[in-house]
């Protein structure tokens, strides 16, 4: 599934990219199908790791970008606008960082929408509310990564949680959420994998927010349930990027 998640990066109508792919030593083809579809400015580093936080901590020592995301093998952009808006949007000075929606699509049909993740702008407290924007659409600059850190491997599954915390509730970056749909997700991801993995997630959110010394909402558990739900019930609509 790395092959529409290659196209989906070289389709895009912003041409200043680089795009570094971190695979973690595979032998299954999947280096096969990157060295198929490579292209001028798409670098690859393929070694054993520990994990997806260790390879997107190499990712990050490795890009040159002034601003950077990160894109999962199963998963693709939207449409062919994302990069040219994350570019627009980050020309402002102000802004550390900007993020917009997602959804999970049936891994085999991505035009079927399972889940709809719409975002919004945050306002202080959100995380503690059980509020997460979806870290796919995340874009922040090298700056902010160099200032307040990287993903704490000590999160083995919930470390882009403990980042987006750290960033946002914490530190109190600058951001801005774009009302677009940007990101299509393939269902199953680590996180939502099984009920323990699950459990484990919101162990590792408690344990994040311990490390920061913030207190969240006793009824946290209930509205972050609230949150997920309310994902089945509402339809993306057209994409403001286009195809």
């Amino acid at each position: 599934m790395i092959g529409g998640c290659i196209r989906s990066v070289q389709e895009q109508s912003h041409d200043d990219v680089e795009h570094w792919i971190i695979d973690g030593a595979s032998v299954d083809g999947t280096l096969a199908t990157i060295q198929a579809s490579g292209h001028a400015k798409q670098f690859l580093l393929s070694e054993p790791d520990s994990g997806q936080y260790e390879a997107m901590n190499k990712g990050l020592a490795l890009a040159s970008g002034d601003v950077i995301g990160f894109l999962h093998a199963d998963d693709l952009y939207a449409h062919s606008q994302v990069l040219k808006t994350v570019a627009d949007t980050m020309a402002n000075k102000n802004i550390d960082a900007c993020y917009a929606d997602l959804t999970y699509v049936d891994p085999d049909n991505i035009d079927h929408t399972v889940r709809y993740w719409k975002s919004e702008s945050y306002r202080p407290g959100l995380f503690r509310k059980g509020w997460m924007l979806p870290h796919p659409t995340f874009f922040a600059r090298r700056e902010v990564y160099e200032k307040l850190g990287n993903f704490d491997p000590q999160f083995t599954i919930g470390a882009d949680w403990d980042l987006l915390l750290r960033f946002i509730e914490v530190h109190q970056i600058h951001t801005q959420y774009i009302p677009d749909l940007w990101i299509k997700m393939r269902k199953g991801g680590v996180s939502n994998r099984s009920l323990s993995n699950i459990i484990r997630n919101n162990r590792q959110c408690w344990n994040a927010f311990s490390k920061y010394n913030l207190h969240p909402s006793p009824v946290y558990p209930f509205y972050k349930l609230l949150h997920r739900l309310s994902q089945f019930f509402g339809e993306p609509p057209e994409t403001k990027g286009g195809t």
